[in-house]
């Protein structure tokens, strides 16, 4: 006799939910976001123009950390009948504040490890498309520093942390939840890397150990104003970094001609 029961539990059921929720969240947004990139910029083609590199960036950047990232966030509050404040939206606190810098150091520190372990064992790596624009324009590294708190930070922290790992956490505890969603943030950024596919996976791998730092201080804080700075903090670092390494390469006072474009392989972007 053919028992009728599910072969899962209902604890089982929940965290399929969760996950399953997480995916489409994130698929979503990461879909919307590349077909308004790519419509966006056919439609300028169309038209007999020819974008330069700082337009095309600002069209991604609005696109998709902007239009795309917040529009599927404030559709899925709205689905679930939650207002926008049920992410954790205030002013920080001298706590959070303390947490920002924290996490900023922390983050900083395990990308530059990861940097230097691909280095040590020559691991190829995938190398993010912000890399191309600024090898055509390194000028465009300097808009990203103020893009970064204005657009990258809030618009990927509000999808990734306030809603997906909001969701996760729903169900898993605190360390899963924050582990998966880190995972899933990483994984998203495969897109956005150039190369073979095991460069990119060796990118990504490097990708979640700061977005893990950006999960947990979500989690200890409960204020999505946290990560927001703190992920802010760390692109625009990057940003700053890699256009002064250009500059100093084109000058000669660097050895390495790709110096400054290897740095934004670092970039959760």
């Amino acid at each position: 006799m053919v028992s009728s029961s599910l072969p899962f539990d209902d604890s089982t059921v929940s965290a399929l939910q969760a996950v399953v929720a997480a995916l489409v969240v994130s698929g979503l947004g990461l879909g919307a976001g590349v077909a308004l990139v790519v419509g966006l910029s056919l439609l300028l083609v169309g038209l007999g123009l020819n974008p330069s590199p700082l337009t095309l960036l600002v069209i991604s950047l609005v696109s998709i950390q902007g239009v795309a990232f917040g529009g599927v966030a404030l559709l899925y509050l709205r689905f679930r009948g939650r207002p926008v404040t049920s992410v954790g939206l205030r002013l920080p606190s001298v706590r959070d504040l303390l947490i920002v810098v924290a996490g900023y150091a922390t983050a900083f520190i395990a990308a530059i490890t990861g940097a230097i372990v691909i280095s040590v064992t020559g691991a190829p790596a995938g190398e993010n498309q912000v890399a191309e624009f600024a090898s055509t324009d390194p000028s465009v590294l300097l808009w990203l520093i103020p893009a970064s708190f204005l657009l990258i930070g809030p618009g990927e922290e509000l999808l990734f942390r306030g809603i997906v790992q909001g969701r996760l956490r729903e169900t898993f505890d605190r360390v899963p939840g924050v582990v998966l969603a880190s995972a899933l943030f990483a994984a998203v950024h495969f897109a956005a890397l150039t190369g073979g596919t095991g460069g990119r996976l060796v990118t990504i791998t490097v990708l979640f150990f700061p977005a893990l730092v950006f999960g947990t201080v979500y989690e200890l804080t409960d204020n999505l104003v946290v990560p927001a700075l703190v992920h802010g903090a760390y692109n625009a670092t990057l940003f700053a970094f890699a256009y002064l390494a250009i500059r100093l390469s084109e000058s000669g006072g660097l050895p390495e001609p790709g110096a400054g474009t290897e740095m934004l392989s670092l970039l959760p972007v």
